[in-house]
């Protein structure tokens, strides 16, 4: 009989404990409730088997029969992490709790007081370390003052979290990609370079650095461009010859940059710097430079174009031939001219405008050893309008002819589609020899007659310039620009609006010069091309046949 009551009692202990623990799951989001009936007799037994599996969790905690035998006026002080207000103390009836997780290869601490009355609501399993898996936990729970403190506690070791190392099967999957994909780049860049070979077979060989020595300009021009119909020296012929450049001195200011006068083995260049805000104006003429079939005597010259580092800056170079005798707005300020000059001027400036403005349809040309297939079609070269011809922009030669400059503003007409390349750049023509159609914006801009007839505008009041310098019997008058005398220096755009087109005034005409034949006939040119009717002015082939005529007068 009184092992029965022994048994009894035994389980009764049981079932308190249970019920004083609390056996919840709060922190696996599980809570189990435990109902007492309140009839409950010492005849109720209960199972061993209710006892909860994770019980034996517990054997790392303070006994809690020795705990519940604590007087609950004994208090313990802890150290606690978020009691800032109570420098980090606090006193509690139940345990001191401390907790570290690892985070990464790093810990984090909780230090806080665990009071009697929680004790229901969690689980003294909450002490037990969970090790078997990331992110490790380890938590203590001990019942002395500032017992939680990390460093009076002997912790179990964590393992340290080891970094992701690819293994050698994934490593050599990647390894044996990598490698076809540049086997695969080398066999495509290789066809691609053997099929430019192939079509390059039999052009001019390229010319090398080396190769240069000993020759001028003049002859490496004539050699890469001679028959290619090419108005550049190849890419690399054009940067050593651009880094062997000495600057010598300044010659020429502008809204794009500077102009220079350097040296190259000796022989003089003229050198073009703008600054990098004009990066497009740079781009746009030196590819107009090197349009196909565009080198021609009365345009000027281009040898190179390349963009140098300075270290403070980039410089954006365009090197083109050099002529002492600097624009024609410089030479006609220094110079008068004779009745032959003055002819001569307008006769190769007419040519060069001549040349610019046509269209030379490609052709087909075929290799007489090559199969039919393998014909192929010269570019030829497309119309091109100056956009800004004026007497700064055309250069005088050593032997008096003219070259057209400056090409920046230039638009090209492609004769097969009918379409118009017009630059992007914010830059615009010169006010002062703006057309009438241009200055009052009615310019039909998808029809590129317009643009030939408006720079035809602005060479009749360029023959003034030159005609006004023409020494007759010792009779000439100063240099001026066209509408000096009805305009400011720098005229706005609404100035010349109100002279050109609704005053519809032009430069003045001396009488004297309807005494001189040539003079006479270089005046009736003139107003033949500044009329207010686009359509009613000459083509620049009509000028220059009647200048060809005018040249061979006896009387010059």
């Amino acid at each position: 009989m009184s092992a029965i009551h022994f048994h009894i009692k035994s389980q009764r202990f049981v079932v308190a404990f249970l019920i004083y623990s609390g056996l919840s799951y709060a922190s696996y989001g599980k809570t189990i409730e435990i109902k007492h009936s309140k009839d409950l007799s010492e005849d109720n037994v209960v199972s061993q088997d209710f006892i909860h599996p994770n019980v034996a969790a517990i054997h790392a905690t303070p006994d809690p029969l020795k705990m519940s035998q604590r007087s609950t006026k004994t208090l313990i002080k802890c150290y606690c992490d978020h009691c800032a207000e109570s420098n980090h103390i606090c006193e509690t009836d139940g345990y001191c709790y401390l907790s570290w997780q690892q985070n990464g290869n790093t810990y984090e601490y909780s230090q806080r007081c665990w009071h009697r009355k929680n004790l229901i609501i969690y689980d003294l399993r909450q002490c037990a370390s969970k090790l078997n898996e990331p992110p490790f936990t380890i938590e203590k729970c001990c019942d002395k003052d500032f017992c939680n403190v990390e460093s009076l506690i002997e912790l179990p070791e964590v393992p340290m979290q080891k970094d992701n190392i690819l293994e050698p099967s994934i490593l050599f999957i990647a390894l044996s990609a990598l490698l076809s994909c540049i086997f695969v780049i080398g066999v495509i860049s290789m066809f691609f370079l053997l099929r430019k070979r192939k079509q390059n077979s039999g052009g001019q060989p390229l010319i090398t650095e080396e190769s240069l020595c000993g020759q001028t300009l003049h002859d490496i021009i004539e050699m890469t461009t001679s028959g290619s119909g090419s108005a550049g020296l190849p890419l690399l012929v054009q940067r050593s010859i651009a880094r062997q450049i000495q600057l010598e001195k300044i010659i020429g200011n502008g809204r794009f940059g500077q102009v220079w006068v350097g040296r190259w083995r000796g022989e003089k260049v003229a050198v073009k710097i703008f600054s990098s805000r004009e990066e497009c104006s740079w781009t746009r003429e030196a590819e107009i430079y090197q349009t196909s079939m565009l080198r021609h005597d009365n345009i000027l010259g281009f040898i190179a174009a390349d963009n140098k580092d300075n270290g403070t800056w980039t410089q954006l170079w365009l090197v083109t031939d050099y002529h002492e005798n600097g624009s024609l707005f410089d030479f006609l300020n220094a110079h008068t001219v004779s009745a032959k000059t003055m002819v001569l001027m307008a006769l190769t400036i007419a040519t060069g405008l001549a040349h610019l403005h046509m269209d030379i349809v490609g052709t087909f040309v075929k290799d007489c050893k090559s199969q039919c297939k393998d014909c192929k079609e010269c570019p030829g070269k497309p119309g091109i309008a100056h956009r800004d011809l004026k007497s700064k922009n055309i250069l005088v030669k050593a032997n008096l002819t003219c070259a057209i400059g400056d090409l920046g503003l230039a638009v090209r007409h492609n004769a097969k589609t009918d379409t118009i390349d017009i630059p992007s750049t914010h830059r615009v023509g010169t006010k002062r020899y703006m057309a009438p159609e241009v200055l009052d914006d009615t310019i039909n801009i998808n029809h590129f007659d317009s643009f030939k007839r408006a720079d035809i505008y602005a060479y009749g009041l360029i023959l003034w310039e030159i005609a006004r310098r023409c020494n007759t019997g010792n009779m000439y008058e100063d240099y001026q620009l066209p509408f000096f005398d009805v305009v400011q220096p720098d005229p706005s755009i609404e100035e010349m609006r109100k002279v050109i087109c609704i005053d519809n005034q032009r430069p003045t005409i001396p009488n004297k010069w309807q005494v001189s034949d040539v003079l006479f006939g270089m005046s009736k040119i003139m107003k033949d091309c500044w009329y207010q009717n686009p359509a009613a002015r000459l083509t620049a082939l009509r000028i220059k046949k009647t200048l060809s005529a005018l040249s061979a007068n006896e009387k010059l």
